[in-house]
């Protein structure tokens, strides 16, 4: 009597262990009934079944990441590029996610990465390498994550992120875009040191003409105190002789003296009674 209590009590338990199904937050589920779906979206928490007529699937509701594989793709200058990305998306719809990949995440890989390179191929052909290199990747974020999520919507996907991590060159172009830039630099530089040797020349120029006038003024100011030296000394000269003519005349003849002899060289040939005289003769 006792074991067939325990086989009942374990029976029940184990219908009702059949009976129901947890969701967790990380969780999304899927309801079957007899193969077809029934319910989908159900809230994180305990919910019933029918043995052995419904079935659930879970699915990951986590964000997950799709790394793509580097791809190449033209430019509007007809220049291949290298792009690397990657993808961040999650389930947004679970029941369409399993009608349109079966719910299997590889297969929405496979999907997703394609919509992605379909739709990065159609920006990057719109934009120039230096756009590429120079224009804020925010702007290039903003147009693939617009693009793809009514595509992506569609396999039941809602797109988080989609990033650009590097956009490199192939080594041909990159040869060829290196040697324009290095020939654009050379440019400006030379354009650079012609304004500069023009500047130096103007400078040079300005300079040498305002040491001309600077010199010209100096010349005319020190003619001017010559001439202005020269009458008062002439004037001086008239005054002094006025007041003594004899002094005067004493006096020049010193100085006379002075400049003309005791100097080695100087042949002075006069007669005695010369008037360059008169002074060393003896007169009362």
């Amino acid at each position: 009597m006792g074991n067939k209590i325990l086989v009942a009590v374990g029976a029940i338990v184990v219908l009702l262990s059949m009976s129901v199904f947890t969701v967790a937050e990380t969780e999304r589920v899927i309801k079957f009934q007899l193969g077809e779906i029934v319910g989908a979206d159900f809230q994180p928490g305990m919910h019933l079944k029918l043995p052995f007529i419904n079935n659930v699937k879970k699915f990951d509701a986590r964000i997950l990441t799709m790394d793509s594989t580097p791809e190449r793709f033209l430019t509007a200058e007809k220049k291949n590029v290298i792009v690397d990305s990657f993808v961040k998306w999650r389930i947004g719809d679970v029941k369409t996610f399993y009608t349109t990949v079966a719910g299997d995440v590889n297969q929405a890989n496979i999907r997703l990465d394609q919509i992605i390179k379909d739709s990065a191929r159609s920006e990057f052909s719109k934009r120039e390498i230096k756009q590429l290199v120079s224009t804020d990747r925010s702007a290039i974020r903003d147009a693939l994550i617009t693009n793809v999520s009514p595509h992506a919507a569609k396999l039941g996907i809602t797109i988080v992120d989609v990033q650009v991590k590097r956009i490199d060159l192939p080594a041909e172009v990159s040869t060829s875009v290196y040697q324009r830039m290095e020939a654009e630099r050379a440019r400006v530089a030379r354009e650079f040191r012609s304004q500069g040797s023009e500047a130096a020349e103007r400078i040079r120029a300005d300079a040498d003409k305002q040491r001309e006038i600077i010199l010209a003024n100096a010349y005319r100011d020190s003619e001017v105190m010559r001439g202005e030296g020269d009458a008062k000394a002439a004037d001086i000269f008239a005054k002094a002789y006025s007041e003594d003519s004899d002094f005067f005349a004493f006096y020049r003849s010193l100085i006379a003296y002075k400049e003309s002899l005791g100097k080695s060289g100087n042949i002075m040939v006069l007669e005695p009674n010369s008037d360059f005289f008169k002074y060393f003769k003896n007169q009362k």
